[in-house]
C-alpha cells in the first residue's frame, strides 16, 4: 500500500487487548502517513493500579509486535505475551472516496508474563487482535468495543462491535464469536461509552474501571481519543452475559 492514494494518506494500526480477571492490558502501534506512535495501557484490577505510556519517538521499540509475539519493554512495565489460534473475520469497506481493510480476532487465547510494580504475573487469558489499514476519509470518527465473556448457558463469547467505521449493513467488521465461531450481527447503536443497543432491543451495559484520554494536534493530523477498560453486563444480540470484560473506545480523527 503506497503512502498516499487518491489524495488520502495511508493509515494502519495494530491493537492487541488482553482481558483477564486480575489485569487488563493493551499494546498498539499506529501510523498515519509518515507519522507513527506506539502506546500501552495496564489496568491492575487487583491493586487498582493504572499505568499508560505513549511513545512518539521514531523507531521506538517500547512496543514490539511480531506475528503472535507481543513484547513491551518500558519504564514501569515489562510484558512478554504469545497469542494462540482463533478464527478471524476480515472486511474491506468504503470510506468516502477511499476504503478501509481490517482483520479481527476475538477470544484469542494468550499466555505469558507481565511485570509491574515489583510484581511478576503469569497471564492466561483471552485477547482481541485488531489489524487495520486503509485510505479512510479525512474526517473519521467511531465508537468501538471488543471483549470476552460467558453466557448464562455457559458458552464462551467474544465480540467486535463498531459504529462509524467499517460498518455497512452487511460485510462489516461487526462480529460475535460463540464458542470460537464468528457471525456478523445486525448494525448496533452506541449510547456514548456507556452501552451498546442491538437491533432486537438487547442492551450491553458497560461499567468503566479506568480511562486513557489523549488529544493530539499535529496541524494536518488531529485526534481525540478515549479508551476505557471495564466490565460488561446485559445481553449481546440475544445472548445474555453472566460475565464480560473488555474495552470501549471513542476516536475522532482528522487525518
Amino acid at each position: 500500500m503506497p503512502l498516499r492514494r487518491d489524495g488520502q494518506l495511508r493509515k494502519r494500526w495494530r491493537y492487541v487487548g488482553v482481558f483477564g480477571t486480575e489485569l487488563m492490558l493493551c499494546a498498539a502501534r499506529a501510523q498515519v502517513g509518515p507519522l507513527g506512535q506506539s502506546f500501552w495501557v495496564l489496568w491492575d484490577r487487583d491493586e487498582g493500579r493504572h499505568l499508560a505510556h505513549t511513545s512518539l519517538r521514531p523507531g521506538s521499540r517500547e512496543v514490539r509486535m511480531d506475528g503472535a509475539s507481543i513484547e513491551i519493554e518500558a519504564r514501569g512495565l515489562r510484558a512478554s505475551l504469545e497469542l494462540g489460534e482463533s478464527t478471524p473475520i476480515e472486511s474491506i469497506c468504503p470510506s468516502g472516496s477511499g476504503w478501509g481493510w481490517t482483520r479481527k480476532r476475538a477470544g484469542v487465547p494468550v499466555s505469558g508474563t507481565v511485570e509491574a510494580g515489583g510484581r511478576r504475573r503469569q497471564v492466561d487469558a483471552l485477547a482481541v487482535d485488531d489489524e487495520s489499514a486503509g485510505y479512510h476519509r479525512r474526517h473519521t470518527s467511531w465508537l468501538w468495543s471488543a471483549g470476552v465473556g460467558k453466557s448464562f448457558d455457559n458458552r464462551t463469547l467474544a465480540w467486535n462491535l463498531v459504529e462509524g467505521i467499517n460498518d455497512p449493513r452487511q460485510g462489516s467488521e461487526r462480529a460475535i464469536w460463540v464458542d470460537g465461531q464468528p457471525y456478523e450481527p445486525a448494525p448496533v447503536s452506541f449510547c456514548g461509552m456507556e452501552a451498546i443497543e442491538c437491533i432486537g432491543g438487547e442492551r450491553l451495559e458497560f461499567a468503566a474501571e479506568c480511562e486513557r484520554a489523549r488529544d493530539e494536534n499535529f496541524l494536518l493530523v488531529r485526534s481525540r481519543y478515549r479508551h476505557r477498560f471495564g466490565a460488561f453486563s446485559g445481553s449481546l444480540d440475544s445472548l445474555r452475559l453472566i460475565e464480560g470484560l473488555g474495552v470501549m473506545e471513542d476516536h475522532q480523527a482528522v487525518w
